[in-house]
């Protein structure tokens, strides 16, 4: 099937050449066409440019977009979607004035989703997951990465990633899964945290390689949870068994863990709402790549990854939903770009670079999303009317979508 848009009001994020990553000031610059039509064929980009400039385009559908923003669809490179059941009884309790802390020190947190996910079963844990998925695919993300980590068992956490495994296979989208079983020290080894971190290394991490179902290893590199020992012993670990690096790092403190990361090749560092000079200089000259989760700090009321900083320093930077119950309850990737641009004083061009090439670079995805460019998957978004791109972050209480793509189909 073939399908021209045409009258297209602006073209964004055209890159004639694959470019895997958008860096420091260029992450000002969001190229795009005017007066804009793009063509595909079966799932794939095949041609784009002005209305002035088209020839004589035969498709099996054509879709007028005039006066709509057509644009790639999110990368959203950080999720917990497969979880069980939901936390509303802790969002209550902060608001009362319990912190994050003092509600996973009293065996919530963490522990109560994995209690819940151990004792629901594999086939309902799918259909809530799907339905979180097919969410968020409506929000115009095209792209998403799935992690474990509320098991803390073998048997739950390989319950989880086949769960990611099948959402995998049932929609269109491009899901990549994490192990992030070092996600939180379950209540049988709270006085033992080594044994944990022994079972992860010998049991968990061998027995998903075998299987095949997670493409990165995870770990929750924070005071109180997995110290750099830990996280240096998973890591070599995963890596040992196929598996690339990506960290939770510095949510609540900084002390060193991102360096960790890059001394390990992490594709990813995320979280950063805490950041220090050392951990900048560490990303510098690396290949990775820091993540932003401003949903978790909305939320939570935590301090914001320090955008600024980080951007202005020369780095890239990429935007993820955190998607989770227990501190970001939603996976609405347009509500993070407005936060970044609201509160970390991103530029909307910033902030839409990303969400998509950016977030398709911490998937390690970036050869088919992310961007316009030719022979890359057909993942669009396509809004309604507005006047502007600056008008998706400004207006951030409505929906701007009209129709989303997936590999050259309408969703």
């Amino acid at each position: 099937m073939s399908i021209l848009i045409k009258n297209i009001k602006e073209l964004l994020q055209v890159r004639d050449i694959h470019v895997p990553i958008i860096k420091g000031k260029d992450m000002k610059i969001l190229p795009s066409i005017k007066n804009a039509y793009l063509l595909i064929d079966h799932d794939t980009i095949v041609d784009y440019g002005s209305m002035n400039d088209i020839q004589n385009l035969d498709a099996d559908e054509i879709i007028d977009a005039t006066g709509k923003i057509v644009l790639p669809t999110w990368c959203d490179s950080h999720t917990h979607i497969v979880y069980a059941g939901n936390r509303e009884q802790e969002f209550v309790d902060r608001i009362n004035g319990l912190s994050y802390e003092d509600i996973a020190n009293r065996g919530g947190g963490i522990l109560n989703s994995a209690e819940k996910l151990q004792n629901t079963t594999e086939e309902d844990l799918y259909l809530q997951s799907a339905q979180r998925l097919n969410n968020v695919i409506k929000l115009g993300t095209g792209a998403i990465e799935i992690k474990s980590g509320y098991g803390l068992t073998i048997e739950a956490e390989l319950k989880m990633l086949r769960v990611i495994k099948r959402l995998k296979r049932d929609f269109p989208i491009k899901v990549r899964a994490t192990l992030l079983a070092a996600h939180a020290i379950p209540k049988e080894f709270k006085n033992n945290k080594s044994a944990f971190v022994d079972l992860v290394i010998n049991k968990m991490i061998p027995e998903i390689a075998k299987d095949k179902i997670a493409n990165y290893i995870d770990v929750f590199c924070e005071k109180g949870y997995f110290d750099l020992e830990d996280t240096e012993r998973i890591l070599k670990a995963g890596i040992e068994h196929g598996l690339v690096p990506k960290i939770h790092v510095n949510q609540f403190n900084a002390f060193g863990g991102v360096k960790l990361g890059v001394k390990y090749q992490a594709l990813s560092v995320d979280h950063l709402e805490e950041l220090n000079q050392e951990d900048i200089d560490a990303l510098k000259g690396s290949n990775t790549i820091p993540v932003a989760l401003p949903s978790c700090s909305y939320f939570l009321s935590i301090p914001y990854t320090p955008a600024r900083q980080i951007i202005d320093a020369g780095l890239p930077l990429a935007l993820a939903t955190d998607y989770n119950p227990g501190s970001t309850p939603s996976g609405n990737m347009n509500f993070v770009i407005s936060t970044a641009c609201i509160k970390m004083k991103m530029t909307p061009e910033e902030a839409i670079n990303a969400a998509t090439i950016n977030g398709a670079y911490a998937m390690n995805i970036g050869n088919r999303y992310g961007s316009i460019t030719r022979g890359k998957k057909a993942n669009l978004i396509i809004t309604k009317t507005i006047p502007s791109y600056a008008f998706l972050p400004y207006a951030f209480g409505e929906n701007h979508i009209d129709q989303v793509i997936i590999n050259g189909q309408p969703y």
